[in-house]
């Protein structure tokens, strides 16, 4: 049987530097490899390369053999017919990779009228058939519903409908349960496994998360600088010795340096906090219909305390954190800040509490305006101060921000597209502490960052909440997350407080089964030598 992908010295350089160093490896029909390694290893480069995509600077030069034919020699028009026919991508985020204005049966049956000849009809006949194996059956979900109107598991799923729509020999999947939860993830990973036995297509899993892969993969590849420092069965590789270069890209557990607080003095709390959203609005008698995101939620977080807050996507977690931050209305309840109510009618007494609480977002780029500088970003919540300060002391401000997240003055006149991922988050959290808040909410923040990122973003947090007095809320679908670096765990289900307790209580005698199945879908490494030691 033929290699569904050969790939053979393949190196890419841009100008004098070298993105990709002779990798070569091979895929096998019906099998899944996963293809790890930290942020910058060459990754996403090498699935450009496989799709023949990469910049049109760069010099590349070995094979990339598809099912035998050479994607790299390649003309275009033989290129474009072999992409979708012969491999097929899933993108990281599905909301960019999906017209917003086109119907997702449409945005499927693009690809048949795109290589097959039949009428329009019939390429909806067969999307509605390709959703359907990708988990969107047309009587739960219709083909007629636009992108924005889908969680993000069933937006991945739709990704997921076009790549295997006809059925390629090979699938990339690139980090495609990034920003999912463990329970949709866990689905996610079990879909791509089951068609990639179903069509007989090679997998090429693309991830930083060797947890992700090590539930499914026959096969792992390492990269590391742009080249291939592993390449063996996952039997093989799961039986290394830690420290071998293979795992030099593995860091070591984040650990929490400081016991847990026992905090005496409440910061936050809410009582009774419900939350609403409008979804349909009848043009005849002019009711409004509501959903009840967020149910009577009772919350307390002490000074100085470390909070976590987990759930499944749509669980209501994020429109939680907009109603304590005042972003979003609330229905009943209240939400007080030592005692004093918030939102109020007063503007001034509005002011000052949003003072007292920041939030960092997921993705950072995204929150950014990315015309301005960094100086501009990490001043702006200074609007919030009752004195205006003077050009000078801001830019003063901005650069011990940024000497406090780890970051020099000399980033304070560049823009955010000079920064890495972990860089820009960094730079959130130095916008953050502007105004030396006593509430940090953390949305998500680390889900998108890479292993090593990740630790550094989280001892960051770590050592500020030593320094200073500051109360941080995680709001996380990653439970590895919430394991390290909270007091506190509370779990949350359809918009209601379904378990709330210390974390170490939480993780090791959970009560409710829903957190228990939360628990058990979270991916984990499976060391032989750990295994072993374990017996």
């Amino acid at each position: 049987m033929n290699d569904a992908l050969n790939i053979k010295g393949l190196t890419v350089k841009i100008g004098a530097s070298a993105i990709l160093t002779d990798v070569s490896f091979s895929l096998r029909p019906g099998e899944v490899t996963g293809l790890i390694g930290r942020s910058g290893s060459g990754k996403s480069m090498t699935a450009l390369a496989i799709m023949g995509l990469t910049p049109s600077v760069a010099q590349v030069s070995g094979n990339v053999l598809i099912d035998g034919q050479d994607m790299l020699s390649a003309g275009e028009k033989t290129r474009c017919d072999m992409r979708g026919r012969k491999v097929a991508m899933i993108f990281q985020e599905p909301m960019t990779a999906l017209n917003p204005l086109q119907s997702i049966g449409d945005q499927v049956a693009e690809v048949f009228l795109s290589h097959q000849k039949m009428s329009r009809e019939d390429a909806r006949n067969k999307a509605e058939l390709a959703l359907a194996r990708a988990g969107l059956p047309s009587e739960q979900v219709s083909p007629s519903r636009l992108p924005h109107e889908l969680s993000g598991g069933q937006r991945q799923r739709v990704v997921i409908a076009i790549a295997i729509a006809l059925k390629p020999r090979l699938l990339i999947a690139d980090e495609p349960t990034t920003a999912l939860d463990v329970t949709t993830q866990a689905e996610i990973l079990d879909l791509l496994k089951s068609l990639a036995v179903q069509d007989n297509c090679a997998l090429l899993l693309i991830t930083h998360d060797l947890a992700v892969v090590s539930r499914l993969a026959d096969n792992i590849v390492v990269m590391d600088s742009g080249a291939v420092v592993e390449n063996s069965s996952a039997q093989a590789f799961y039986s290394l010795a830690p420290g071998s270069r293979a795992t030099s890209f593995l860091p070591a557990a984040f650990a929490r340096k400081s016991s847990p607080t026992s905090a005496a003095e409440t910061l936050l709390e809410t009582q009774g906090l419900s939350c609403d959203y409008a979804v349909r609005q009848s043009s005849i008698f002019h009711e409004e219909q509501t959903f009840r995101a967020v149910d009577k939620f009772d919350l307390k977080i002490g000074k100085g305390e470390n909070v976590g807050l987990v759930g499944e996507s749509g669980c209501g977690k994020s429109t939680l954190a907009k109603a304590l931050l005042g972003l979003h209305p609330v229905a009943e309840g209240s939400v007080s800040i030592s005692g004093e109510r918030f939102p109020t009618q007063d503007r001034s007494a509005m002011k000052r509490m949003r003072r007292r609480m920041q939030i960092v977002f997921q993705d950072p780029y995204s929150s950014f305006n990315p015309r301005h500088r960094i100086v501009d970003i990490v001043t702006e919540p200074l609007h919030l101060l009752d004195e205006a300060l003077p050009s000078s002391q801001k830019r003063d401000r901005a650069a011990e921000l940024l000497e406090s997240v780890g970051l020099d003055i000399h980033a304070l006149d560049k823009y955010p597209h000079a920064f890495s991922g972990g860089q820009r988050q960094r730079i959130a959290i130095a916008r953050a502490l502007a105004t030396d808040p006593d509430l940090i909410v953390l949305d998500e923040a680390t889900s998108a960052l890479d292993i090593a990122s990740r630790n550094r973003v989280l001892e960051l947090l770590q050592s500020l909440s030593e320094r200073r007095p500051i109360s941080l809320l995680f709001i996380t679908h990653d439970l590895s997350v919430v394991r390290d670096v909270t007091d506190r765990i509370m779990v949350m289900r359809s918009g209601k407080l379904v378990e709330s307790g210390p974390t170490k209580q939480i993780f090791e005698s959970p009560k409710e089964a829903y957190t228990k199945r939360l628990i058990d879908a979270a991916p984990v490494i499976r060391w032989r030598h750990m295994e072993s030691e374990d017996a």
